[in-house]
């Protein structure tokens, strides 16, 4: 476990980079790989969300972000399977360790070290960029603590129309290989998650829908796949999105596992496989032309609205998606507490 690692989910406005670009009107529209891939690949997600957006005077600008007090930077696990997990206790998880909740935040730990685990430790085969982390103050850092191992590319795009998207996307490591030089990547994991955990423990044999990886990952990873696509639909859409937008040459998947089914902070790495996003995309049904027109649709009707500031909002209850005009102080309340 990468203890002294830290990593900084920053939201667009906080960011000192998109700000600067934003002075030099390097763009209209200002957004992070997160934000922007969450949009994207918004029709095949299941749990509420909300995203806000800022036009600013004058210029016009557009700016999308995240609330600080929001679950938008946990992972979520099995959010479209048929069976979602439990908001509820279980009679055999009696510490609630199945529940979306905590499936979220351990899903989430398990991304972060991931990513910093497959990377080799030699600092002589680190890469170093010619700007710092913008994210990282040397005098704040009072516990050993540094900045995770990612590289921040901030890409523009232009949609034509007055539409230039600035957004800033994240790359985790470098491939080296001979015939190919130094190749960009993304990596992400993905948990084995237990639906019921005694009768895994017990017999061995996952509940209905389930594959057990540890012996099927070998023999039929296909078939793993195509289970996480059907159960994780959403996340694993929003991954290849992050991928494509970052422009990385392959997308890293891992597979982990816990130890134990009742110990949800300890974990196996039981394998790992490499994708070329743009091919995965193809693979998931993953459209770019789409996912282009929903960022495009969702930002003329923005244009088209007065300065200020908006929510954007799934429906807990069907999948519909609701855009509500709020006061310019809302969520303000929540940076003063940070």
């Amino acid at each position: 476990r990468s203890e002294n690692k830290e990593f900084y989910p920053v939201t667009t406005t906080d960011d000192p980079v998109i700000e600067k670009l934003a002075i030099e009107n390097q763009g209209t529209v200002f957004a992070t790989d997160a934000i922007l891939a969450h949009l994207m690949t918004c029709p095949r997600s299941a749990y509420p969300w909300d995203i806000v957006v800022q036009k600013l005077p004058g210029s016009g600008a557009l700016f999308f972000d995240k609330r600080d007090s929001s679950q938008f930077d946990y992972l979520t696990v099995n959010e479209t399977s048929n069976v979602q997990p439990s908001p509820n206790k279980a009679e055999d998880d009696p510490n609630g360790i199945n529940t979306p909740e905590r499936l979220g935040l351990e899903a989430t730990m398990c991304n972060q070290n991931f990513s910093q685990q497959i990377l080799k430790n030699s600092t002589s085969l680190r890469k170093s960029y010619d700007l710092p982390n913008p994210f990282y103050d040397d005098e704040d850092n009072d516990e050993d603590m540094e900045p995770a191992s990612v590289a921040y590319r901030y890409r523009k795009f232009d949609l034509g129309e007055n539409i230039q998207i600035v957004c800033r996307t994240e790359l985790h490591g470098i491939v080296k290989k001979k015939s190919d030089g130094d190749q960009h990547m993304t990596a992400f994991a993905l948990n084995e998650y237990f639906d019921s955990m005694n009768p895994y423990s017990k017999t061995n044999v996952p509940s209905a829908g389930m594959i057990n990886w540890r012996e099927k990952l070998d023999s039929q990873r296909g078939a793993v796949l195509a289970t996480e696509l059907k159960n994780n639909a959403f996340k694993l859409a929003k991954w290849t999105a992050q991928s494509i937008l970052a422009d990385a040459d392959l997308m890293k998947i891992g597979f982990v596992s816990r130890v134990v089914p009742k110990n949800p902070y300890e974990h196996l790495i039981l394998a790992t496989q490499f994708y070329r996003p743009r091919e995965f995309a193809t693979q998931v049904s993953l459209s770019e032309g789409s996912m282009w027109g929903i960022m495009r649709m969702l930002i003329g009707l923005f244009q088209d609205q007065p300065e200020g500031k908006y929510v954007i909002m799934r429906d807990p209850n069907k999948p519909v998606m609701k855009i509500y005009s709020v006061p310019l102080n809302t969520f303000d309340d929540e940076d003063d507490e940070e």
